[in-house]
């Protein structure tokens, strides 16, 4: 019952042969002594962990605050104890780490060089409730092959939806570009963009839904450049496909507890439930950090929090930025809340359940994934007991939706999806319930903020974060840290790290030329 795909381990060393890279700062290779500067890092996700990495590497005295109980942010995990006495994780959901993932690969190599805690799935399964099925399977990798064969092996498109669709209205996939994407397509939402192009209704409930609800947003909302940037970053921009891997324990026992001592080792200071409540700039050019607690001075700052933590620090210290700068914080959104229900079961779920499964039509049921088939601790639990742990989710709930009721219609939609699971006894349940999100509304991007800001001492990191680079969610976050990081090291003469994306336009010439003829 226990990892029944044979997923294989994780550790690919190369990367696309097309890849951009994005040269490091030059300067010298770190501070030693005492005379190196001080920096706080506030907020310990994944944008918080890349910055504070880099930083303390190069020997910068880094001190990282963070709210919450642990580190990791959005893949953050706790201990809770289930009714039959075993002590496991709830974590915040699942998470796919794309093999495009170049920059936060690159983190978590620091601790674990060959990304052995990662484990490949075998695919990326979506299913309809009107009983149509996809597959990234036996998609070809390679562009436009890639496009090409989703098209040919989906059964969501026919001659007929072919025939209709919109190819002149389409041609802006094939040479996307930052921020043009954005200048080009941030006025339609993601749903309207669709339609223009007549891209067939299956596929788009079927496919581009699910894609768009990865950003915890209705496709009527999301701007249509974001998901014209993930169709390049997985479809036509990269040979890297739309196949993942996952951690083979919980996110902190893989890999936060590990970056946790290695952050340690390097000197710094992590802070848990340490919220910072403001900060105020200094005449010397420093920051004074505000906690709970304590006021401490700094060098430099890098704000790495979620739109609303970001949104409540900025109002907090009216001396910080200026007032373009903090008007357009102020206007960021967050998304609507999300569920991620966990399932200890009496019983396993059938023995070819997918480890993973996108679903659409299922109410607001997004997704399903059957932990026991790849996380360590959930087999462990599985096998001692014959029993499953299952894990759904619902994405970009109403606000002022009765939670409870939310709760048990994904649990009806699991049994309508997977029925052995009716007869099953739930052993224990959890239910997490977070709002903490951004939001990528139609016309937002000039809101969001990029990594420097008006003061050259504070940069800011996150997945909301404009960084000019092809990169979303938690690539985003990692590679806007690292930037933030590169950011200050500049300014002090000190070498920054290289990083590296997806290509950075349209992955061929011939692409590029039918993309034109789109402007014309």
């Amino acid at each position: 019952m226990t990892f029944l795909h044979s997923p294989g381990r994780g550790h690919r060393h190369g990367r696309d042969r097309r890849a951009a890279v994005v040269p490091a700062p030059d300067g010298r290779a770190r501070f030693t002594g005492e005379a190196a500067p001080t920096a706080a890092v506030v907020g310990g996700g994944i944008a918080g962990l890349a910055a504070a990495t880099l930083l303390a590497e190069r020997g910068v005295r880094v001190t990282l605050h963070e709210s919450e109980p642990s580190l990791g942010g959005r893949l953050s995990g706790r201990p809770t104890e289930l009714a039959d006495g075993t002590t496991v994780t709830m974590s915040r959901g699942f998470h796919a780490f794309f093999r495009q993932y170049y920059n936060l690969r690159g983190l978590l190599r620091r601790v674990d060089p060959g990304l052995d805690s990662l484990i490949r799935l075998p695919d990326y399964p979506l299913r309809h409730s009107s009983g149509l099925h996809d597959s990234f399977a036996r998609v070809p990798r390679t562009p436009p092959l890639s496009a090409m064969g989703f098209v040919a092996l989906s059964p969501t498109f026919g001659l007929r939806d072919l025939a209709r669709m919109n190819p002149r209205a389409a041609l802006p996939l094939l040479d996307v570009r930052v921020p043009e994407v954005y200048e080009r397509l941030d006025s339609i939402s993601a749903h309207d963009f669709l339609a223009r192009i007549r891209f067939p209704e299956a596929a788009h409930h079927l496919a581009f839904e699910v894609f768009s609800r990865s950003f915890f947003a209705d496709p009527r909302e999301l701007s249509a450049a974001e998901l014209v940037l993930m169709f390049h970053i997985y479809f036509l921009g990269s040979s890297e496909g739309l196949l993942f891997d996952v951690p083979d324990e919980p996110f902190p026992t893989a890999l936060w507890d590990p970056l946790h001592r290695y952050l340690e080792g390097h000197g710094t200071d992590v802070r848990t439930r340490t919220p910072v409540r403001q900060v105020r700039p200094r005449p010397d050019g420093g920051l004074d950090l505000t906690t709970d607690d304590r006021t401490t001075r700094y060098d430099a700052l890098v704000l790495a929090l979620d739109s609303g933590g970001l949104r409540r620090v900025v109002a907090a210290s009216p001396e910080l930025g200026d007032a373009d700068w903090r008007a357009g914080i102020d206007r960021l959104r967050t998304a609507p809340p999300f569920l991620v229900s966990r399932l200890w079961l009496d019983r396993p779920v059938a023995y070819d359940r997918p480890g993973f499964l996108g679903t659409s039509g299922y109410g607001p049921l997004d997704n399903v994934s059957v932990l026991d088939r790849w996380e360590g601790e959930a087999a462990r639990w599985a096998r001692r007991t014959r029993g499953s742990v299952v894990e759904l989710h619902a994405y970009a709930v109403a606000p002022d939706a009765d939670r409870g009721a939310v709760q048990a219609e994904v649990l009806r939609q699991l049994h309508r999806i997977y029925p052995e699971t009716l007869s099953a006894r739930i052993v224990d349940e959890r239910h997490e319930w977070r709002a903490d999100c951004p939001m990528f509304p139609v016309g937002g991007y000039r809101d969001r903020p990029g990594v420097r800001t008006p003061d050259p001492a504070v940069t800011v990191a996150g997945d909301m974060v404009r960084t000019g680079l092809p990169v979303a969610l938690m690539e985003r976050a990692a590679t806007s840290g690292f930037l933030a990081a590169n950011a200050l090291l500049e300014r002090w003469g000190v070498r920054g790290q290289t990083l590296w994306t997806v290509p950075r336009a349209g992955r061929s010439a011939v692409l590029r030329r039918l993309a034109a003829l789109g402007d014309g």
